[in-house]
């Protein structure tokens, strides 16, 4: 082995360590903790986990029980599709207006869509609350405003959502676009730059509108950047934790919770629930979904290069 070699070695082996310790030995031990139940391996965790009915996370839906974690996981589901899309074609209609359009106030919007990236999640969660609240929420106010809660015949969107199992979760989700679209703005804005300005200007001497320029011309020059986009609001969508907790806490009934409360709350009931094996057996289920999109994205990666 040569001297450099040696040296290499010497300069790796303070990383190797740290990410041994803080990455690797947790994964490896929560691994293993989701198959321990009392004093034994098993699956018993895994068992308990997808079949036992609990009254504090139970969720009704057409008279079907789903017991946790299939309500979270249905929960996380849902923020997704709703999430990741909404999230996206914002991100993109926005990107671009701002790019090629004057807009009259446009540093205050910037302004107030990049104050939710660096908002703390918990902050946003309260933030959320509030802004869904019937005293003091601007939603509730513009539901009465307009009359939507008369002309929809949903009285409860003019009260406090996050009362109501029916709207607690789809008023987290829509406040959670706003936290997270500072975020997709800036990745799709740094994409928009590279494009060069001619392929505008050529679709637009052709007579090309704004939508067809944007979705026609903008939009396959940015299919890379929107899948990393994509892949990453869902990594964020699955692991989300701290805006739930602080706006509802999983509730009322249920109705709100996600997978990683669900993993937090088998751990603070520990004692409860029958040890740390469940908590650690919803977070190897956790790990391998949020794997699913990661492991596609990479491959597709890998495939393009």
């Amino acid at each position: 082995m040569s001297n450099n070699m040696r040296k290499n070695i010497i300069f790796f082996i303070p990383t190797f360590s740290f990410v041994a310790l803080f990455v690797i030995y947790p994964i490896v031990y929560t691994f293993i903790l989701s198959f321990e139940s009392e004093n034994a391996y098993t699956l018993n965790n895994y068992f308990k986990v997808l079949s036992e009915s609990n009254p504090l996370y139970m969720l009704i839906v057409k008279n079907i029980a789903l017991s946790p974690p299939w309500g979270a996981l249905l929960h996380n589901i849902v923020w997704v599709l709703i999430h990741a899309p909404v999230t996206i074609i914002l991100s993109l209609v926005i990107s671009y207006m701002i790019k090629y359009y004057y807009i009259k106030g446009s540093s205050l919007i910037k302004a107030l869509l990049f104050l939710g990236m660096v908002i703390p999640p918990v902050i946003g969660g309260l933030i959320i609350r509030f802004m869904f609240d019937e005293n003091i929420g601007i939603i509730p106010k513009i539901m009465r405003l307009l009359s939507l809660d008369v002309i929809l015949r949903i009285p409860e969107l003019s009260k406090t959502w996050m009362n109501y199992p029916s709207l607690a979760l789809f008023s987290l989700i829509l406040g959670s676009i706003w936290l997270w679209l500072g975020f997709c703005i800036t990745i799709i804005s740094a994409g928009i730059e590279t494009i060069p300005q001619s392929h505008i200007e050529v679709a637009k001497v052709f007579g090309a509108s704004s939508f067809k320029i944007l979705f026609k011309v903008i939009v396959p020059e940015l299919k890379t950047v929107i899948l990393t986009v994509f892949v990453l609001t869902i990594l964020w969508d699955l692991k989300l934790f701290d805006i739930v907790y602080a706006s509802t806490g999983g509730g009322p009934g249920g109705s709100s919770t996600v997978l990683a409360l669900i993993m937090y709350q088998y751990f603070i009931y520990a004692s409860r629930y029958g040890g740390y094996g469940r908590s650690a057996a919803v977070a190897v289920i956790l790990t391998i979904i949020t794997l699913i999109p990661a492991s596609i994205y990479i491959y597709r990666s890998l495939k393009r290069s």
